[in-house]
Formats: C-alpha cells, structure tokens, sequence
C-alpha cells in the first residue's frame, strides 16, 4: 500500500545559501578544464599531461567523496564545510602561480580535495532544509553546481584567454566568499544537530522504501549505479569530444563548437533543476525513467543530424538527460537511509569517477576509429539507462 511519509517542513535560506555554495564549488573546479588551453599554450604540454590534469581533479573527487561521506554519516562535521573551501582556496592560489608541472598537478589536488569534503556534507545541508521538498531541495543544490560547471566555456573565452594563467588568481575571491557563507551556513547545521542530540528537534524520517529487504536495495543500488554510469560516459563525450564532430564534420570555429556546449549544459542545470520538484509530485523512479527514455532516439539521431538540428537536439537531449541527475541522489537516499552523507557521495562521486575514466576511453576510442564513429558508438550509451525500469518504486512524502 502507498504510505505517506511525515517530514519537517522546509528551509528555504539554508536551502538557497548551499546551493550558491555548490556554484562556488563547481565554478572552481570548471576553471580546470578552461585553464587546459592556456597551459598548453604556455608550457608546451603534451595532450597526456593535459588529460592527467584533468584525471586528477575529478578521480581525487570521486574517489573521497564516499569516504567523506562515511565519515560525515557517523560523526558529522558542520565546520568541514568552509574547511574544504579553504581547501579549494589554496589550490586555486596555487593554480595562478604555479610555475612548473609538478605544482600544478599539487594545486589541482588541492581542490579535488575540496570538492571531496564540500558535496557530502553539502547534500546533507540540503538534505537537513529539505522538509517534504527533497527534491526540489536536492535540485536547487545540483543545479547550483551544473551551473557552474557550465561556465566552463565562458571562463576560458572572457577570464583566461585575455589574462592567461595568473587569471585563476581571480577565483581566490569566489572560495573566499564561498568560506563567509559556508561558515554562517554551518553554525545553523551545528544548531540542527545539537537540537536533534538534546532532543528539541524531530530526527527526519529518511526513507519512502521501508519495506525493502537488504538484497533488494543492493540490486536497486547497482541498477542506479548503471544509470549514472550512462549518464556520466555520456555527458562527459558531449562536454568533451562533441566538438570536435563539428569542427570536423561541421566546420565550426572552437569559439561556435563551444557554444553548443555551454547551450547542452546550460539546459542541463535547467533539466536539474525541474527533476527534483516533478519527483516530488510524481515520484523518483517516474522520473529517472523519463529522463532515460525520452532522450534515447534523439540521442541515436544526433550524429546523423544536419546542423540546423543539431542544436535543438542538444538543446532537448541536455534537459532531459539531466532531469535525473538530483532525483538518482535522493533516491540513493532513501535506500539507505542512515547514510545520507554515503550515498551523496557514493552517487555524485561516481559521476564524478564516470566522467574521469569516460574521457580517456572515449579518447583512446577517438583515436582508434575516429571521431566520426565515435559519436555514433556512443549514442547508444543512454540504452543502458533502461536498466532503470528494475527499480523499485518509492512513497509520497508531506510535511507534517
């Protein structure tokens, strides 16, 4: 029988407070690859230590984010917060000056590491403020951080271009006002957990799927971890290689190839953001599976596409395939739910892990059959997706 499940009510300054922390975050890490270019330029690197570069940032991410967030389930720590801003801080300094290689590689770990600490104990925050609006909390949270992913592009053609490597030097600002409000923001998640200890404040009721055996909710676990594996290989071919199909089949300048690619991120964080509140209304799994089936033909279609098309199809392909990317997290959530901090972690870290090992294989595939056939092996990633339909279904929540 569908139960409802009773929740405090929303909070929606923490709510909004963390996710423009999330685009701090996420705007820091972007200025990796707009920063690519430019140390080629200036340094003379090969394209394998560019992609190293790359690989460390999001494997250190991805890699820490489920230990943060075992540690943050059994003892949590309001004030790693702005630590790991501080974190990020250090390494983006360290990006400006860096003089040599091995520097350079130090700095990008410095904000994996950062980012590792940030997104847990953040999707706890918007967790905690979320009452009965989950998803729409979860949303406003992740559509703060693909947003800033998707500055990418602008970052590189308005900051680094024109000022080169020491340009980095002017996102030390946005850490330093990410630490101002992340540590407002933890003194209030301080105040949560004290009144949930003395018993003042109601522990939230975690989970809509009660009923599920254990073995159920480890199937359940590796259907989703299929699905963001999907997800990620693809959305990581679009951000990364796709243009380079229309410098070669299209003509397109880099500056008019990138643009196409800021436009499929940018109705991504819109698709983000609208996946969470249609999971409130209409449940998690519905919409996970409208995310993964409605984009599948346009997705086969895009290689074949005319290029009058083309954007249109990156345009519907982008909202759609992200319209899941918040909902994947709470659902995770609720399958386990005393380890919220984990499953962020384990689902936000996988897409992070997904997107490093997907650009070097689909890099070497590049090179191996073209970029061509690339594009169209590629378009049938999002039919492992459909695994999605083995999901159990989950509750209605509502506040009490």
């Amino acid at each position: 029988m569908n139960k409802s499940i009773q929740v405090n009510k929303p909070v929606f300054p923490i709510m909004i407070a963390i996710a423009v922390c999330h685009l701090f975050n996420d705007t820091l890490q972007s200025v990796i690859p707009a920063m690519l270019p430019i140390l080629k330029e200036e340094y003379q690197f090969s394209y394998t230590q560019l992609g190293f570069i790359a690989f460390s940032l999001n494997i250190v991410a991805s890699l820490l984010q489920p230990i943060v967030g075992y540690f943050s389930d059994r003892k949590p720590k309001p004030f790693a917060l702005p630590i790991g801003m501080t974190f990020s801080l250090v390494g983006m300094a360290g990006l400006a000056l860096a003089p040599n290689y091995s520097l350079i590689i130090i700095s990008v770990l410095f904000l994996g590491l950062g980012s590792a600490i940030f997104h847990p104990e953040g999707s706890r925050v918007a967790f905690l403020s979320a009452g009965n609006k989950r998803g729409l909390s979860q949303s406003i949270y992740q559509v703060g951080g693909n947003s800033g992913q998707a500055l990418a592009p602008l970052i590189s053609a308005f900051v680094l271009v024109p000022m080169g490597q020491i340009g980095a030097a002017f996102f030390v600002l946005v850490a330093a006002a990410g630490i101002a409000l992340l540590s407002k923001i933890s003194f209030w998640y301080k105040k949560q957990l004290d009144e949930e200890r003395l018993g003042k404040r109601k522990k939230v009721l975690l989970t809509t799927m009660e009923n599920l055996t254990k073995n159920q909710v480890i199937i359940a676990l590796i259907l989703l971890m299929a699905i963001i594996f999907a997800r990620s290989f693809y959305v990581t071919n679009i951000t990364s290689f796709y243009v380079f199909h229309l410098i070669e089949n299209y003509g397109l300048t880099i500056t008019k190839g990138q643009l196409y690619i800021f436009l499929f991120l940018a109705l991504g964080a819109v698709g983000t953001f609208f996946g969470g509140p249609m999971a409130d209304r209409i449940g998690r799994k519905n919409v996970i599976l409208l995310s993964l089936i409605v984009p599948l033909p346009l997705c086969l279609l895009l290689p074949y596409a005319p290029l009058w098309a083309v954007m249109m199809l990156l345009l519907v392909i982008g909202f759609f395939l992200m319209l899941s990317f918040s909902v994947t997290v709470i659902y995770a959530q609720e399958l386990v739910p005393s380890k919220i901090g984990t499953m962020a972690g384990l689902t936000v870290g996988l897409a992070f892990g997904m997107g490093a090992i997907g650009a070097v294989v689909i890099g070497q595939l590049i090179d191996s059959v073209g970029i061509y056939q690339t594009m169209i092996i590629t378009s049938f990633l999002p039919f492992i997706g459909l695994v999605g339909l083995g999901l159990p279904r989950d509750q209605k929540v509502k506040a009490v």
